[in-house]
């Protein structure tokens, strides 16, 4: 195995919950024990399902206040503070590697983390020592979202820790008081199956192939980070180096959270 290999980060999607997260009885240890298992990243890129904006831009590139983007909660999930330092380095990188001719990166630095990015990161690395930065999605298109991911795999020879993060199913108008939906648990059922499989095929055109498919996610948002932390597993060829580290359900919806290599 070269040194390169050995150093190189895996690729992780991960199902980030909402902020009452932190007060689950079970899913903070199973982050924490997740990241506690994994090599320390120099840096994180996190891609957000609270994030999307065209063409691709750079959140902010030193500390900044959190996005606190929702609605309705208790008092003191407002005053959680997560202050990372910024990655102007790691900003510079994802530069280069995706700002091509009619492909532009644009720079937000106003923009802090939003709670898809610190929720699961104040669980997983609560000293807030790592430098992080958020990108957005510039589509939901599964097919170019993996080639953005792609173009980030040198990244994680680099120390760089890539995190999609969003939701494995996600409709919360369809969600009943008590009990796991079938739409959810078939949809879980089926995404494991189709991950264990490596059938890339299925997973880049699940509204249609999956049961349930558009029941789990009648928009698309909170899946489609998946298909980034998949294209940086595939430019490794590590697709089938796969395993889901937390599954289960909360509130009904699937937590199922995935790691690349």
């Amino acid at each position: 195995m070269t040194a390169a290999a050995q150093e190189r980060m895996p690729a992780l999607y991960l199902s980030h919950g909402a902020p009452p997260l932190a007060d689950d009885p079970v899913w903070p240890g199973e982050l924490a024990a997740w990241s506690a298992g994994l090599p320390r990243p120099k840096a994180i890129l996190v891609v957000s399902a609270h994030w999307e904006e065209a063409p691709l831009a750079l959140g902010a590139t030193e500390t900044v206040p959190l996005v606190y983007d929702f609605w309705g909660f208790p008092e003191h999930y407002y005053r959680v503070t997560y202050g990372a330092p910024g990655a102007p380095a790691l900003a510079d990188s994802v530069r280069g590697l995706l700002r091509a001719p009619g492909t532009p990166v644009q720079d937000v630095p106003d923009r802090g983390l939003d709670h898809g990015a610190y929720v699961p990161l104040v669980e997983m690395y609560p000293e807030a020592d790592i430098p992080v930065l958020q990108v957005s999605m510039p589509t939901l298109d599964p097919v170019r979202l993996m080639g953005i991911g792609r173009r980030l795999a040198p990244l994680r020879d680099e120390g760089v820790l890539i995190v999609g993060s969003g939701f494995f199913t996600h409709n919360l108008a369809a969600l009943r008081q008590g009990g796991i939906p079938a739409w959810s648990a078939e949809f879980d059922a089926w995404g494991r199956e189709a991950l264990e499989a490596g059938d890339v095929d299925a997973l880049l055109d699940f509204t249609r192939k999956s049961p349930a498919g558009l029941l789990a996610h009648p928009r698309t948002e909170h899946f489609a980070p998946l298909f980034v932390t998949m294209g940086a597993a595939d430019a490794a060829g590590e697709l089938g180096e796969q395993k889901s580290v937390i599954d289960g359900f909360w509130l009904g919806l699937a937590k199922r959270s995935v790691q690349f290599g």
